[in-house]
């Protein structure tokens, strides 16, 4: 019998007034949805990379990871996170008549960024806790790499979006003309989102089809996210990751992280130094949100 700090499975079910059998009934309950996670922990990188991937390419590059997957079960994992209406819906990279929204050109590539409140870019990602998955939105000044609003929540919809719109223009005064860039999917093309964002000025830009670099500045963010934060950490549930993403975004990413872009300067120390050029025209020329 294996133990842990000198105590033996008998001893501990003792000390804790649990029975043995109601332990081992309660591991193997466990160990199966531990397994599941990770398993959809794998699925979710491989569709985040390869977006366009269906269950077959997905079980396909689990084996060539060397994990024997049973196709039923990597099409129910992907069915029960919702990857497969994903796929078709947020990642679909088409402009042709099957797709329910209009879709708009890349404005981003051609700006020359000189001051805050230019350009904005939008993305989404998805956040791992202990058993289950969330999904979280985000929307950064593109000059300062700051983020300006952001959003967690468990369901992958236009509210997510809007929810982190929603902050970032609660948080700055805005001056039509300034441009909101994202990808293609139908949480930002959707009649939702874009209403709300003509109604306060912006111009609409969106990745060209199959180009994924053209909102590399979101990308990268959601990149450091993960590496600095998200992957260090294990979240029970959703309000823990909220609180942890939320000390990180505002307390480490915004006001301490050096950015090599920025001259080795924190997006707010940066946007501090911009100040006195950028504050009174946008002062002068801000929209009620």
């Amino acid at each position: 019998m294996m133990q842990q700090e000198g105590f033996g499975i008998g001893e501990a079910c003792r000390l804790a007034g649990v029975s043995r059998a109601g332990f081992y009934r309660d591991l193997a309950e466990k160990e199966p949805r531990q397994a599941d996670m990770e398993l959809r922990d794998a699925i979710q990188r491989i569709v985040l990379e390869n977006r366009c991937y269906g269950y077959r390419r997905v079980a396909a590059e689990l084996r060539a990871q060397g994990r024997r997957e049973n196709r039923k079960r990597v099409l129910r994992l992907m069915r029960e996170d919702n990857l497969l209406a994903l796929r078709k819906r947020k990642f679909v990279l088409t402009t042709d008549s099957q797709h329910e929204y209009l879709v708009y050109p890349n404005l981003a590539a051609k700006l020359e960024l000189h001051a805050i409140n230019q350009l904005w870019v939008a993305d989404i990602t998805y956040i791992r806790l202990l058993e289950d998955f969330v999904y979280m939105a985000a929307v950064l000044d593109a000059y300062s790499r700051r983020v300006v609003g952001w959003a967690l929540g468990q369901g992958l919809d236009v509210q997510l979006t809007l929810e982190a719109l929603n902050q970032a223009l609660a948080e700055r005064g805005i001056q039509p003309g300034i441009v909101h860039h994202s990808d293609r999917g139908t949480q930002y093309c959707s009649h939702h989102y874009v209403a709300r964002l003509e109604a306060c000025g912006f111009q609409i830009s969106m990745s060209r089809k199959g180009r994924p670099w053209d909102n590399a500045k979101a990308e990268s963010f959601m990149k450091t996210l993960k590496s600095e934060e998200v992957y260090l950490k294990h979240y029970r549930d959703l309000r823990q990751a909220r609180e942890s993403i939320g000390v990180f975004i505002n307390d480490v990413y915004n006001r301490k992280r050096l950015h090599s872009a920025l001259n080795y300067r924190s997006p707010a120390n940066f946007e501090a130094a911009q100040l006195p050029m950028t504050a009174p025209i946008a002062a002068a020329r801000s929209v009620s949100v």
